[in-house]
């Protein structure tokens, strides 16, 4: 289960609440659709938190581990219930991180702050680590953000190669467009100009002399 957490961003109380159902492998996808806490069953913290959230190959992998289970929670107590958070940080959680030699203790909601630091990291764009984490763009930049600089090399990177290939692209475009306005030019005669296009253009010019002549009068 920390595994898991770690590599799909879940809030604790989100975590506690998934069910079998939710996990999807043909869609390699975790829903988030409910939150326990409090010894309640409830929606998720807000509207963005209800959402998809794509199952790299570490969390299959920890799902793979997991002992069979008759409950339809994917991670439930030794009763088959629904985890409860203090109970777990204060047995499981900080014993298994006095035995690893971890100092500070760390919260079991700092899983969710690796995702977001591993997920930037690896270029994912702000936009979709907010959309993975159900927080808003502006939260995940307030306390991220830092870490996404090296993102920005890589926007630049990508843009250089837009800009060469639009350019490559306008020079085959512009080719082309010239090849065939000179086989049009051959093939087609040109078309002599007609007096009606005369007679327009002298038009115009005939009022003005008038005007003038009757002004001088």
């Amino acid at each position: 289960m920390v595994v898991f957490a770690a590599a799909t961003g879940l809030r604790p109380s989100e975590l506690f609440a998934l069910e079998q159902r939710d996990i999807d492998r043909a869609l390699g996808v975790v829903y988030v659709r409910r939150a326990y806490a409090n010894g309640r069953l409830k929606h998720t913290k807000t509207r963005l938190s209800t959402r998809a959230v794509p199952l790299q190959a570490v969390a299959l992998a920890a799902l793979d581990r997991l002992p069979p289970s008759q409950s339809s929670l994917l991670f439930p107590n030794a009763r088959g219930r629904h985890i409860d958070f203090r109970s777990f940080g204060r047995r499981h959680w900080q014993t298994a991180q006095v035995a690893a030699g971890i100092e500070p203790l760390r919260h079991l909601y700092d899983l969710r702050h690796t995702y977001a630091t591993f997920a930037l990291r690896a270029g994912v764009s702000v936009f979709a680590v907010s959309r993975f984490m159900g927080s808003s763009i502006a939260m995940i930049d307030r306390h991220y953000g830092h870490l996404a600089r090296d993102s920005r090399e890589h926007a630049v990177s990508l843009l250089d190669a837009l800009a060469v290939e639009r350019a490559v692209d306008a020079g085959w475009t512009s080719h082309q467009i010239h090849a065939k306005q000179v086989s049009n030019s051959d093939s087609t005669p040109r078309r002599k100009r007609s007096r009606r296009a005369v007679d327009v253009r002298w038009t115009p010019g005939r009022p003005t002399v008038v005007a003038f002549a009757k002004k001088r009068s």
